[in-house]
């Protein structure tokens, strides 16, 4: 037996380590060992590691990195307005580059939490942020993040200059990006509907961080969010003249600590039982505060614990005669929040195509500092390939969103006409179900990219993904988008799809005299006429057929604005994109012919996806926490 002497080891640190329940080689000490004083405290010695560190991906300036958002711009910003607006996207890029992302960081590791009663059982209700995400409220007020667009500056190119800047912001704002949404959604509905809030609004759109407000979106209740109308049960009891008390309980007010908020709630009397329908239900401003600071009769009950947006505050409220003041005329709020819901649909546009970007930005620069079989990955021709797929699906989303943004600011000035109005009603809702899921599927791939590093929390790449996930779910379902847009088109009795041929039939005739569009202009026209006989010869299936039928729209759109604007700049990279877009199949919903939507084959679903399913044979779920 070897006998062990743990006072005076003589094991070489760095060759072997001690285990207790087992025996070690011993070495005897040559004439090389270091003196026996240097191992009297072997168990604090330096593991050795090697000497290989991996260098991390860097950040890119946000602006001056991303050649399709310059192209686009130059191509659509008169010149004098883009050459005035440059330098500020410029250095608003690098700051997406430098301190935003540290401050972003912050919010994600500092996440908010609720401090219910002080020490001594006195209710307070306090939500506590960290400072970052107060700084980025600063940061949104001076950069003018919703100012932009309502100052017009740049007349109707406002809008693109706004949203330009929030996509750079989107991905490293700490969530922040969610209340401006609803601000900007706010903003908008107070303008565009007249109503006589020019406090809120002047709070609303200012650019001094000491005035500047945000707006929250109290909908949702615990019936559900999509079907609003049905699910409110938050009644409104009458004090006179537009003043209102509510009573009621909102199941998730994203960004609880907004200064107001615009919410939904059902007017009724001393008499009348709420009712499961759209009676009744109005649109109210609602000051989160009194005059002394104290809530406004607004008990919060608890955090909601999400898979990601940790960052942004998200509560249930139970609203106790909370003072509130009628914004819509009675019984039409559901029609009154339409607008914002154009606004911040956009909004989740911009957050998705900006997350792509962000993932794609730093797997790029990764590529040319991680080595793999020899080489540099960004010479391996099978990753370049990933990341090439994943480029022209990025610019595919911007150049939609571009185009909305485009429209919005048209219609933001009155100058908006009725092709492309009706656009904006059709391909608002199809953007947002399309680049949202995009967005999941492309920041996936993007982690991928950073092999397991792209798995851990300590590098922030997991949280893009978990952020992201929530964009197919906010402000409408992928299902509830593709309905929305039928009911797009029933409501305006088929002009908006009309609208939606005419803007593609007349970029492919500008294509027409173009020898190196020939091709992807055939499939383009191809896919919009199986588009339009898709609906003319099964208009009764149009609302089982629509997940296909709005991505073939999406396909589409997005085939045709590329070709746009590869037409006009004639660079090899923007032809190369609208011929990578085109090789894949543009219209989906004429894969299988119509009788894929029949009620027939939906019986058949239904039953293959209930195939020995008990209803009665359940058990109740158990949770741990």
């Amino acid at each position: 037996m070897i006998r062990r002497s743990f006072s005076r080891p003589t094991t070489k640190i760095g060759q072997y380590c001690y285990k207790s329940t087992s025996a070690h080689t011993i070495n005897t000490p040559s004439q090389s060992d270091p003196p026996d004083h240097a191992f009297q405290h072997s168990q604090f010695a330096k593991a050795k590691v090697g000497n290989f560190v991996q260098a991390e991906p860097q950040q890119e300036n946000a602006f001056t990195s991303d050649a399709f958002l310059q192209s686009y711009l130059r191509r659509t910003v008169p010149k004098d307005l883009m050459d005035s607006i440059e330098p500020d996207l410029t250095l608003f890029g690098e700051r997406c580059a430098t301190d935003i992302p540290a401050l972003g960081q912050e919010c994600e590791v500092t996440p908010p939490y609720l401090r219910q009663t002080t020490a001594w059982g006195r209710r307070v209700d306090q939500i506590v942020t960290c400072q970052a995400w107060k700084t980025q409220k600063e940061i949104s007020a001076k950069e003018g993040l919703i100012a932009i667009p309502y100052e017009r500056a740049e007349v109707e190119f406002s809008r693109l200059y706004q949203m330009s800047k929030l996509y750079m912001y989107s991905p490293v704002s700490g969530l922040y990006s969610c209340p401006l949404a609803m601000t900007d959604g706010a903003a908008k509905t107070i303008e565009s509907q007249n109503l006589n809030l020019p406090t809120a609004f002047s709070h609303l759109t200012s650019r001094d961080p000491a005035k500047f407000w945000t707006s929250g979106q109290w909908m949702t209740e615990k019936k559900g969010g999509s079907d609003v109308a049905r699910g409110t049960e938050t009644v409104a009891v009458h004090q006179g003249g537009n003043h209102y008390k509510l009573y009621g309980y909102k199941w998730f007010s994203s960004a609880t600590d907004s200064d107001m908020t615009l919410t939904l709630a059902r007017v009724v009397d001393k008499r009348v039982e709420v009712e499961d329908s759209t009676e009744g239900v109005s649109m109210f401003f609602v000051k989160t505060r009194k005059p002394d600071g104290s809530l406004n009769n607004i008990e919060v009950v608890k955090m909601k614990n999400k898979l990601g947006t940790r960052q942004l505050p998200t509560a249930e409220l139970l609203l106790d005669g909370v003072d509130a003041e009628m914004i819509s005329q009675p019984g039409r709020g559901i029609a009154s929040i339409s607008g914002m819901l154009t606004i911040t649909r956009l909004h989740n546009t911009t957050s998705s195509v900006g997350a792509m970007r962000k993932i794609i930005s730093l797997a790029r620069d990764y590529a040319t500092r991680r080595t793999a079989f020899g080489d540099t990955i960004e010479n391996h021709p099978l990753h370049i390939q990933t990341l090439s797929r994943m480029e022209v699906e990025t610019r595919g989303c911007c150049v939609l969103l571009l185009d909305l943004a485009r429209q919005l600011g048209l219609h933001d000035c009155g100058l908006i006409n009725d092709q492309d109005s009706l656009l904006l009603r059709l391909m608002t809702p199809v953007a947002k179900f399309y680049t949202a899921k995009s967005a999941v599927a492309t920041v996936s791939e993007g982690l991928e990219c950073f092999g397991g590093q792209g798995y851990i929390e300590d590098t922030g790449l997991p949280a893009m993904l978990r952020d992201t996930q929530v964009l197919p779910i906010w402000e409408g379902t992928s299902s509830v988008m593709s309905l929305d847009v039928v009911r797009a088109i029933h409501k305006t009795k088929g002009e908006a799809i009309t609208a939606f041929h005419h803007r593609v039939k007349n970029i492919l005739q500008q294509s027409s005299t173009a020898p190196a569009l020939q091709k992807t202009s055939f499939i383009i026209s191809q896919s919009l006429s199986d588009i339009t006989t898709t609906l003319q010869t099964s208009p009764d299936t149009l609302q089982l057929m629509a997940r296909d039928f709005c991505l073939s729209l999406a396909h589409t759109y997005i085939a045709a604005l590329l070709l746009e604007h590869a037409m006009v700049t004639n660079c090899p990279m923007d032809l190369l994109v609208l011929d990578r877009w085109c090789q894949r199949e543009l219209c989906p919903v004429a894969r299988y012919g119509m009788e894929r939507y029949s009620r027939e084959m939906g019986d058949k679903e239904k039953e293959l996806v209930y195939q020995l399913y008990d209803k009665e044979a359940t058990f109740p779920a158990v949770y741990v926490r």
